[in-house]
């Protein structure tokens, strides 16, 4: 993994807080002050929180857990999806979709009908008109911004990891329903009681998220290393240890039902929900852009 010191996170400007009257009192614990009306973060505060929510992070992977990253705005999102594929996890990068993991049933039902719609798209002997086809394709479109990240995921998560905790706020609930442990990045406007595992510091620099995520995909992969160490796989032999080790990972989660609670909603089983669903995603999007 790689060794994070104060001076990395002070050069990619983690420090950097909001405005002083834009503040979470709950925060005060880990603002160090103010400078030009900006509230300066304690960044040996988040030195420490960072090293434990990597460890924790490590821990999971280690243990065949999934871990979904989560990271919406705008200049978060294609680093967020590179963190993510490059240590075989999941992403959110787009919008989050209400209900993704407390209805992740009929999430399921959403992906299944993607999976089918590009099936009929790839068939050479489709019989559909040209405005049909584009139809088609276009509600495939929107169908993988917002679930082409979590369409292998097979389950809800083991852990959340969350660029801001203000902006995929929703996440965070859902999260907190279902008992999943959540890291989240705390900017001085937030709250950091709303996460399992808070990290104080600038949550809008692209230098600052570049950090964070290197740093979570750096001990996602040794997590993960570790795990076929200590089950006896010689990691040096493997071609792709992280592909290995995800198909082994599978194989396991799908043996078993995803976590069920009373917050749940059970969805519809016919085929009404499902277009119920594709058409809800385009209205959104629609609504957004």
């Amino acid at each position: 993994m790689r060794e994070i010191s104060v001076r990395d996170l002070l050069e990619a400007g983690v420090h950097f807080g909001h405005q002083s009257r834009r503040w979470n009192p709950k925060m005060s614990q880990y603002i160090y002050g103010s400078k030009d009306k900006i509230h300066i973060i304690n960044l040996d505060s988040t030195y420490v929180m960072l090293k434990e929510a990597l460890q924790v992070a490590a821990e999971v992977a280690a243990g065949g857990g999934r871990i979904l990253f989560v990271g919406t705005k705008r200049q978060a999102r294609d680093r967020i999806v590179e963190a993510a594929v490059r240590c075989g996890q999941y992403y959110v990068n787009h919008r989050w979709l209400g209900g993704m993991l407390t209805n992740w049933k009929t999430v399921s039902q959403s992906i299944k009908k993607l999976e089918t719609l590009e099936k009929k798209l790839q068939d050479p002997d489709i019989s559909l008109k040209k405005k049909e086809i584009l139809n088609l394709q276009r509600s495939v479109q929107k169908l993988n911004r917002a679930l082409g990240g979590v369409r292998n995921m097979g389950g809800v998560p083991s852990l959340l990891f969350v660029l801001d905790v203000i902006l995929d706020k929703t996440a965070v609930q859902e999260a907190q329903v279902l008992g999943i442990p959540v890291i989240g990045i705390c900017d001085t406007n937030s709250d950091p009681s709303c996460v399992d595992y808070p990290i104080p510091g600038n949550d809008d620099s692209i230098k600052a998220i570049d950090l964070y995520c290197s740093a979570m995909e750096d001990a996602v992969i040794e997590g993960i290393q570790s795990g076929l160490a200590s089950a006896g796989v010689d990691v040096g032999a493997l071609d792709n240890p992280i592909v290995e080790l995800e198909s082994e990972i599978v194989h396991e989660q799908d043996s078993t039902d995803p976590i069920e609670t009373e917050s749940v909603v059970e969805p519809a089983t016919d085929s009404t929900a499902e277009s119920a669903a594709v058409e809800a995603i385009g209205e959104k999007e629609n609504s957004t852009e």
